[in-house]
């Protein structure tokens, strides 16, 4: 049976693609992640010709066993129709990485899990239109700097007119955006939420400020808002505050809160059959009006209340917020916390008409495009493709998107040294804005931007802001250029692979035989095999895998290590080498194939605690190092670490014979092999 036909029956016999919801491989077997385990036929499974062996674990997952073939199964399995968009091949993906970090955020307080949550979800899918009304705000910018028009003049012709209108609308009917997306993520009809603020920005309600058409309308000067006009009116005798509430946040995700419980409520009350109709009337008729009188107000009062806070703050104390921002946000973002001080920068622009936030928030970006640029550097000078491409994207989309998730996802979670350069660019460039800054009270825009090479213009002043980034930008990228972003391990497996990619493939050695299928006398011939790791040699029944202890992938042992380092049993060529550090496949000169397997269930690790110091094609003699394991760090994690070697071609030697029963150094004989 080929590989194909062996993936396509894998595929019947687990349920179908409908029946997968993760799928993944490590050295030897294929994980699946199942909806329904009870959809598995175990028996046809393991009749399968190409499967060793089919291994259920707890929950909805099993494991099938293919050996060494295993890559060619799954690459074959994801081909298959609706297959891939649940696989992947254990490498981290960059939503690997991010979800993983944002992790480490999660769990401590489900109530700020879920707050952080919705601020994120009621953002994120309205960035692309922020970042395009961001764009057309640093076009007319340049224009204005150019004193080609003057944005300020109020006599401007109606050509500028209807480009201001162009981004203003952005942010004007950002509150129904908002809405919009909190509604969906609290599962309420998100048209109902849009529809509560679009009420209150309607012309009709905008024009109850008039008081030659509404005589109950008054209105007097508020100091908070510098002398701006708050108005009052009689709505059935009581007294409503109005506002403008374009461009505010907080209202929208006040009001779809309090609206998500009205919601929920309502629909097990009313009957379903009726509930398209009476859920958004009753919700429009109560929220509306809740929303006029008492929740609209409060989120405008505690939105002024904060700006002026924070204004006060910043022009009493500078240097709180040109060097904290910045040094904030490289924790912040990964974690998914940054939102609420996104949120404070659109109440800063519409309650003080300019926001103090985004000038340093440019150290801390430009810091981070920086030390993706010193990666690039790199990576050219040493012809690492692979690097150079993520590289040249995750600068491109920082420089001239201002987004650096492409660079915090792609490159800087993955190599922990990155931070500790990039954290000074980010201090060097906030210190700049302290510093210079100090006489016009920091950094400051009118409009909300991505800190990107393009947007530069609507920072001011746009000199101090222009140095800034500059000293953030090349101080990382020359930090990353002279002291790596690599530790000397991760840079050696780093130049390997790019040796390898460049050197001609290795051809496997294939066993010269006489006529009588025995090795020929210039070969030595394998008759033992030695211990990878010093340790407590076991049996593969006590070894704490189903897989293993089946002895599906051959006779072996397991062994309890003592020591952090593994080496090659025997003398050969690395046939395989995953690069999350905790399997490796040797084949003999002479045709005996062992796998060395470090822990059980590390493959989760994606290498975490592994420094693997061979590839694939590579010559070992026994006892060269293998790889390096943390193995504390990997019992910290929940992993075992137990040991795992065997020969997975038993079948075609005579005879396997572990030896168990006591301690050994790495190197000794733990299984006698026989033709």
């Amino acid at each position: 049976m080929s590989e194909l036909e062996t993936a396509k029956a894998i595929l019947a016999h687990v349920g179908g693609a409908e029946n997968i919801t993760s799928l993944t491989h490590c050295a030897t077997r294929l994980r699946f992640e199942l909806r329904d385990a009870s959809l598995v036929d175990q028996g046809k499974l393991d009749s399968t010709p190409g499967v060793l062996a089919a291994v259920p674990q707890s929950g909805d997952r099993l494991q099938v066993v293919i050996g060494g073939a295993v890559q060619s199964v799954f690459n074959q399995l994801v081909a298959l129709p609706g297959v891939s968009k649940s696989a992947h091949s254990g490498d981290q993906s960059d939503a690997d990485v991010k979800a993983a970090a944002r992790a480490k955020a999660r769990g401590k307080s489900a109530i700020l899990d879920s707050f952080f949550e919705y601020l994120s979800d009621s953002f994120r899918p309205i960035l692309g239109v922020l970042l395009g009304a961001s764009l057309i705000i640093a076009s007319a910018a340049v224009l204005d700097a150019l004193h080609i028009v003057d944005f300020r003049d109020p006599a401007k012709g109606a050509t500028w007119v209807f480009i201001d209108a162009m981004w203003r609308a952005v942010f004007y009917f950002l509150p129904i955006m908002v809405a919009y997306n909190a509604s969906k993520k609290l599962n309420v009809d998100p048209w109902v939420g849009a529809a509560v603020m679009g009420a209150l920005m309607t012309p009709e309600f905008q024009s109850l400020v008039n008081p030659d058409r509404f005589p109950g309308t008054t209105c007097v000067p508020n100091e908070v808002l510098h002398g701006e006009l708050q108005c009052t009116t009689e709505i059935w005798g009581l007294p409503m505050q109005l506002n403008g509430y374009g461009g505010n946040v907080f209202v929208p995700l006040m009001m779809v809160a309090i609206l998500g419980l009205l919601y929920k409520g309502l629909k097990k009350v009313i009957p379903n059959n009726v509930q398209m109709v009476f859920l958004p009337f009753i919700s429009l008729a109560v929220m509306i009006p809740l929303t006029a009188f008492i929740i609209g107000p409060s989120g405008v009062w505690l939105g002024n209340g904060l700006g002026t806070g924070l204004a006060w703050m910043n022009a009493n104390a500078p240097f709180v917020f040109a060097i904290l921002i910045p040094m904030l946000y490289p924790f912040l973002v990964p974690l998914g916390l940054h939102w609420p001080l996104n949120a404070l920068m659109l109440v800063n622009i519409d309650t003080l008409g300019f926001d103090f936030i985004q000038g340093p928030m440019g150290a801390w970006n430009f810091a981070c495009f920086g030390a993706t640029a010193g990666v690039l550097y790199l990576s050219m000078r040493e012809k690492d493709v692979q690097m150079r491409q993520t590289a040249t994207g995750a600068l491109a989309a920082g420089l001239f998107g201002g987004i650096s998730e492409p660079s915090l996802y792609g490159i800087h979670l993955r190599f922990k040294k990155v931070y500790s350069r990039m954290l000074i660019g980010c201090f060097a460039g906030g210190l700049t804005i302290a510093l210079l800054g100090l006489p016009f009270e920091g950094v400051k825009t009118n409009a909300f931007a991505f800190t990107s090479l393009l947007t530069i213009p609507v920072f001011s002043p746009m000199w101090v802001y222009g140095i800034a980034i500059a000293v953030a930008f090349f101080t990382a990228m020359i930090l990353i250029i002279v002291m790596d972003y690599r530790t000397p391990e991760e840079k050696a497996a780093a130049l390997a692979k790019v040796a390898d990619a460049a050197a001609p493939a290795a051809a496997p050695v294939a066993a010269p035989l006489s006529a009588g299928g025995a090795a020929t006398a210039t070969m030595v011939a394998t008759t033992s095999v030695g211990a990878p790791v010093a340790g407590r040699v076991m049996s593969l029944e006590e070894c704490g895998d189903k897989v293993f202890a089946s002895k599906a992938l051959g006779e072996g042992v397991a062994i309890e290590p003592v020591s952090t380092k593994v080496v090659s049993p025997v003398s050969g060529t690395i046939a395989t080498a995953a690069k999350s550090g905790h399997a490796f496949g040797i084949k003999t000169d002479d045709g005996v194939e062992v796998l060395v397997h470090v822990g059980i269930d590390t493959v989760k690790l994606q290498g975490e605690g592994f420094a693997v110091a061979v590839q694939r094609g590579q010559r070992v003699e026994a006892g060269d190092l293998l790889v390096t394991a943390d193995f504390e760090a990997i019992e910290r994690a929940g992993y075992p670490t137990t040991t795992i070697m065997t020969v997975t071609n038993t079948a075609a030697l005579s005879q396997v014979t572990p030896l168990v029963g006591g301690s050994v150094d790495a190197g000794d004989p733990v299984l006698k092999v026989a033709r």
